[in-house]
């Protein structure tokens, strides 16, 4: 990679997530912000956005309008499920190289962006949570699985959250799913009185998804054995602290060819 300064579009760059990664790309002379993408933000300045400075980068209506204006190397997309995929099609087809953060892509789909980028020579990055503590939770989470098999995940968000479970569940349930053989769990007699009281089955074991108003991202993996349990946990409090993550996999996908699936596949 060369010393030249990445060059950035955000789409959702209104969005919550979106201006904190406004915000980061700014504050790094790594990276220059070239583009910024949210259909109801209405032409102001990038910049009014976070509350900096005039950045000379006005907000475009959609994605295809900013990427024929300027040449961009990374596109960072925080939007939701029904657009990111269509963001991440249009960002390889102009050359741009996607790091998502948004959930809900199909393996199917997955498959498709990834030869896609393979066509192109670019690389791209699906994660489902940039945060390295996260990150951490998932790789203790699968290590722990080899050694007791007994497992199931709770995870915390707010009520306007609109996927359930939560992609961080998923893939975490994909970790220990690789290292844990499929053990269906509890008794074989058993009944939901309530239907889905015993919360989503995947692999044998069971995802539970909380949705309340003041939470904003935890998850716990819980482990049952003879005599004992083991839980570890994961609170996230504020959206900048996905914000070191991000910075990281914008430089990353620079360096590769193809499609990855997860953040901990780039973390040093």
């Amino acid at each position: 990679m060369s010393n030249e300064q990445i060059k950035v579009a955000v789409t959702g760059a209104g969005g919550r997530m979106g201006k904190e990664v406004v915000k980061m790309v700014l504050e790094d002379e790594a990276l220059q912000l070239v583009a910024a993408i949210d259909p109801s933000a209405g032409p102001l300045d990038a910049g009014a956005l976070v509350g900096a400075g005039v950045t000379g980068v006005t907000v475009s209506s959609t994605l295809a309008e900013a990427l024929d204006a300027v040449q961009a190397d990374v596109l960072v997309d925080f939007t939701v499920p029904q657009a990111a995929y269509s963001n991440t099609r249009t960002a390889i087809e102009y050359g741009v190289r996607p790091v998502i953060g948004t959930t809900g892509f199909t393996p199917e789909q997955i498959a498709e962006l990834d030869e896609l980028c393979q066509k192109q020579g670019i690389g791209a990055l699906i994660a489902p949570n940039f945060s390295i503590g996260a990150i951490l939770m998932m790789k203790f989470a699968a290590e722990a699985a080899k050694y007791m098999p007994h497992v199931e995940i709770i995870e915390y968000h707010g009520d306007q959250k609109l996927d359930a479970p939560s992609g961080t569940s998923i893939k975490t349930a994909e970790l220990i799913s690789e290292t844990r053989k499929e053990l269906r769990q509890g008794n074989p007699k058993e009944e939901e009185t309530i239907e889905g009281a015993r919360g989503g089955y995947y692999n044998g074991f069971r995802i539970h998804s909380v949705r309340l108003p003041g939470v904003f991202a935890q998850q716990e993996v819980i482990f049952g054995g003879h005599g004992q349990t083991l839980k570890i946990r994961h609170d996230s409090y504020e959206r900048a602290g996905y914000m070191p993550g991000v910075n990281l996999a914008v430089k990353k996908v620079m360096t590769y060819s193809g499609l990855i699936y997860g953040f901990e596949h780039v973390m040093d």
